[in-house]
């Protein structure tokens, strides 16, 4: 439905120029969203993706594995999104405090967003309901070392920015001035708390998130931060037991588009169209990760298969890939404390791994060496891939 445009514009000054930044009019689009066709086909199709993905469980002998892995890969591809250059693995090894091969800044983002994620989940339930203050505390994690630290975390902006474009002339979207942000994120906010009732949350969460990304109420991470609420979102309404959905690599693969609806929304008010588009992420998404569970299933049973044959370091091997699957990469001490086995233990059975094909080392030192879990790496990686 083309609606016309979905706010307003006001003249404003930054660096000197004039600009037309807009103000989105308050949620629920009006006219209302036009029930039925296509769109109610998608929602459905949705709906029946994301339930298989919530009951992934029952494929993982540990969703843990998963869900520690997927949440990393999520931040990988989000901070992607913004310019980083981080992997999965530049991730994992900074936390295992080694050096990634990536500038620290990069890997320092990704890391921020599996804190702000964490904090946000937990604030969720511990009964704190999704709110500004709530989407402030998870922005101050988000920025709260690194590249962004100076661009006043946990607050929202007191000065005009813009999307794209080298100057505020050339920009591709001016957001709203610095003065009404407070109010539309009140709106936003009110919209959350009591417009759960009209639309089912699935569609909530897509105009929530397209509401947040025309309000850009933050000097840096709005981006990250639009993302991650879709998550907050579908957690908090329950459709989500766990944070497994994540519609980054959707959107890296689809940027162009992505602004393209967005921009109609904002121009024309066709938020059935962007809705469409978020409901197909959702979809894709779900289905990506069900598959990506049942790989990982498969490639677990058949390393374990293949340890059968170690004889009587058959038990101890076993105790060793699992800590392996927990966190991919491990050191020779890591591998021991996680096996219970003796340091020389460890080091035999983590030869014995190697030899076998099952881990690889990735430092090539001969001290403080650390051992990646190499098939199951590469298979989480798919779509990590620098842009």
């Amino acid at each position: 439905m083309k609606r016309g445009p979905q706010g307003r514009y006001e003249s404003t000054a930054v660096a000197g120029e004039r600009v037309d930044a807009f103000v989105p009019a308050p949620l629920p689009p009006n006219p209302p969203l036009a029930p039925g066709g296509h769109l109610q086909v998608l929602l459905e199709r949705a709906h029946l993706g994301l339930g298989r993905l919530d009951s992934v469980s029952a494929l993982l002998p540990d969703t843990k594995l998963l869900l520690y892995m997927y949440v990393r890969k999520e931040a990988v591809l989000s901070s992607q999104i913004e310019g980083t250059q981080s992997s999965l693995s530049d991730l994992l090894l900074y936390e295992l405090d080694e050096v990634p091969g990536v500038p620290l800044d990069d890997v320092v983002e990704a890391s921020n967003y599996v804190a702000a994620l964490d904090h946000g989940l937990e604030r969720l339930r511990g009964g704190f309901p999704l709110s500004s203050r709530l989407i402030r505390e998870v922005h101050a994690v988000l920025l709260s070392r690194g590249r962004g630290s100076d661009k006043d975390p946990g607050e929202f902006r007191r000065t005009q920015n813009w999307v794209g474009g080298s100057r505020p002339g050339r920009a591709q979207f001016v957001p709203p001035p610095p003065n009404e942000v407070s109010g539309c994120m009140s709106d936003l906010e009110r919209y959350l708390h009591s417009g759960r009732q009209d639309i089912p949350a699935l569609l909530v969460a897509g105009l929530a998130h397209a509401q947040f990304e025309t309000i850009h109420p933050f000097l840096d991470g709005n981006g990250r931060i639009g993302r991650l609420l879709i998550t907050l979102l579908l957690c908090d309404a329950g459709i989500l037991g766990q944070p497994m959905l994540y519609l980054s690599l959707y959107l890296k693969q689809n940027r162009a588009e992505y602004y393209e609806r967005l921009d109609g929304v904002r121009r024309e008010g066709r938020w059935e169209e962007w809705l469409e588009f978020f409901l197909d992420g959702v979809t894709q998404t779900s289905e990506q990760a069900v598959e990506t569970a049942r790989r990982i299933v498969a490639l677990l049973d058949e390393d374990r298969a293949r340890m059968k044959s170690f004889g009587r370091s058959a038990a101890s091997a076993m105790r060793v890939h699992q800590g392996l699957s927990e966190r991919g990469i491990l050191s020779i001490g890591e591998a021991a404390e996680r096996s219970g086995l003796s340091f020389p233990a460890a080091a035999r059975i983590i030869g014995l791994l190697e030899r076998a094909g099952i881990v690889r080392e990735l430092t090539g030192r001969k001290r403080d060496r650390l051992f990646g879990y190499a098939r199951y790496l590469a298979l989480l990686a798919e779509g990590t891939e620098p842009l």
